[in-house]
């Protein structure tokens, strides 16, 4: 990067944290650390409900995911929105008529302590090792920029961040939040203008979109049926997102602490309902926009040249190797291809007298040799460093802004990527410490710490929970698409989660032994529905609730008929 782009990332990245800082500096309490002493307007809600969602994951990978797999991965979120009134409706008020610090609160009044904390630690599990895979994203920007070693890089990234979020607490994640949200968003814009102003001239945005729906990205909407009938290892298509996507949402935003923490911060019932539906609105279009930025850089590169592996740090590496004189070969072929693609788009059918159809086949025909050669350039780059990542999702927008963008930009993008992870990762940090806290050590450690011992304890969790994240990220290498590894991460806890709370709002009858042990069971059951690859991800959510619930009514029922057996939980 030149000079100008790191003054603008270092003022950034200080900027954002100084504020942040200054806005939390009353906050002593543990209420105020954790909750922002419940006084935000749902504006600030909405942002920071959304900045915790949207964290480097979604704008480093995403714009690649587009890329390599078209616009189909929006349809993950079509269920989004109905999740949004089904929280408000059922969970928001719940929370905030008994107070709560955390969701899992509730638990304790509704069956008993043991489920409490079994559900408490499955999110703290889950969303652990969520955060961990966080801050390998934006490690991956400074290793790829520094040429730095990717297990120091993590150690520094996730050092610096620790030190933000130990010190702010949950008014300065919110405040954060909402720089951090509207840099994102600009950033994005200014990526995808640039991509359409350095096309050829004659190709604007409309020629851009149609080179990118010949070529297969804009599968905006698909069945996920095949001529075998449906595929239900499809990962995304309208019927996973809409049902399998709804089960998720439900969970994640229902009872994932690091998005209960967010509204439970609104100064009201009213603002936490709407900062939640407005994020249902909003969530969508969002996403269908950073999706498109990708397809805009696909076709950027169908009239400019792609290197053949985007993770060029990796490629530096390799051929340093004694397969260096294979890839060498593998790139000149790669290029070669790329100069006849020129020449196919550069081509007037009419009056060359093409025919249009036989134009788009051999275009089609050196896409999928190109492709060929990509896959077989990872292979030898896998033989050349075995613990390489050898897939490049995640590097192909981090690429084009650094070799694209204008001085200043570059650094203010790769700002913006950075403070996605830092909003996302503080607030996960934020509410692993709360959980822990409030779930496990005022229960299970210490049940009568007073409030300024509460405090230190929340400091203390806080980078605990950081040290256990960076551990985490050194393990994160070889994950593929990092948006699609966090996604399968929740999807093995989230529906189990999800399955306890619809049980404690909706069938009375059941109690807290016969929920507990049916979620140990449904638990162990989605690993293996995983492990088996019966189903994609998205459908684990649905089956890890409903697991729960037809596990717990018959099991409720076997407990009842045993003479003397007490019931947990009578209370709801």
């Amino acid at each position: 990067m030149a000079v100008l782009d790191w003054v603008v990332l270092i003022a950034t990245l200080a900027g954002i944290i100084t504020y942040g800082l200054y806005k939390s500096r009353h906050e002593k309490t543990l209420e105020g650390y954790f909750l922002s002493s419940r006084s935000m307007p749902w504006w600030l809600v909405l942002l920071s409900i959304m900045g915790t969602q949207a964290s480097a994951v979604t704008f480093l990978s995403a714009p690649g995911q587009a890329y390599t797999d078209g616009m189909r991965f929006v349809q993950y979120y079509f269920g989004l929105p109905i999740a949004m009134i089904v929280i408000s409706a059922f969970f928001v008020p719940i929370f905030h008529k008994l107070k709560v610090y955390t969701a899992y609160e509730f638990l304790e009044q509704r069956f008993d302590l043991k489920t409490r904390t079994l559900t408490s630690f499955l999110f703290l599990l889950g969303r652990g090792l969520s955060t961990g895979i966080s801050i390998y994203a934006p490690a991956i920007i400074v290793s790829s920029l520094l040429g730095w070693n990717i297990y120091l890089t993590n150690l520094v990234m996730g050092g610096l961040l620790i030190i933000y979020t130990v010190s702010g607490g949950a008014k300065s994640i919110a405040y954060t939040q909402q720089l951090q949200f509207l840099l994102i968003m600009g950033g994005m814009v200014i990526a995808a203008v640039v991509a359409v102003q350095l096309l050829p001239a004659g190709v604007g945005f409309t020629e851009a979109i149609a080179t990118g729906g010949s070529m297969g990205k804009m599968n905006i909407i698909t069945s996920g049926i095949t001529e075998k009938g449906f595929d239900w290892k499809d990962r995304y298509n309208m019927w996973s997102g809409v049902i399998g996507g709804f089960f998720l949402a439900l969970s994640y935003f229902g009872t994932d602490q690091s998005q209960v923490g967010r509204y439970l911060t609104a100064r009201s019932m009213k603002e936490s309902r709407i900062g939640l539906l407005m994020n249902g609105l909003v969530k969508v279009p969002m996403q269908f926009v950073i999706l498109m930025v990708g397809v805009l850089v696909f076709a950027f590169y169908q009239f400019n040249q792609a290197p053949i592996f985007f993770n060029q740090t990796l490629v530096k590496e390799a051929k340093t190797t004694a397969f260096a004189p294979t890839l060498n070969k593998l790139e000149t072929e790669y290029n070669l291809l790329q100069e006849q693609r020129n020449k196919l788009r550069n081509q007037r059918p009419v009056a060359e007298g093409i025919h249009v159809d036989t134009m788009q086949q051999a275009v089609e025909q050196n896409y999928q040799q190109l492709q060929s050669l990509r896959k077989e350039y990872a292979g030898v780059l896998k033989q050349a460093v075995p613990n390489g990542e050898t897939s490049d999702t995640n590097y192909i927008f981090l690429y084009f802004v650094t070799q694209n963008l204008p001085k200043g930009l570059v650094g203010l993008l790769i700002a913006v990527i950075i403070l996605a992870a830092w909003g996302s990762i503080a607030a996960a940090l934020n509410s692993l410490a709360s959980s822990t806290v409030i779930d496990i050590h005022h229960k299970v450690v210490n049940k009568n710490c007073d409030e300024k011992t509460s405090y230190k304890l929340s400091w203390q969790y806080t980078l605990g929970w950081g040290l256990f994240s960076i551990a985490v990220a050194m393990f994160a290498t070889n994950m593929g698409s990092l948006i699609e590894a966090v996604n399968i991460l929740g999807s093995l806890f989230y529906g189990v989660i999800l399955g306890i709370f619809l049980v404690a709002f909706f069938i009375k009858k059941v109690k807290g032994d016969a929920v507990f042990w049916s979620a140990v069971v449904s638990e162990l059951l989605v690993v293996t529905v995983y492990k088996m690859e019966i189903v994609s991800f998205l459908w684990l959510n649905l089956i890890g609730a409903a697991l729960v619930i037809f596990i717990a009514i018959p099991f409720q029922a076997l407990l009842q008929k045993q003479p003397g057996q007490k019931s947990a939980g009578e209370q709801a």
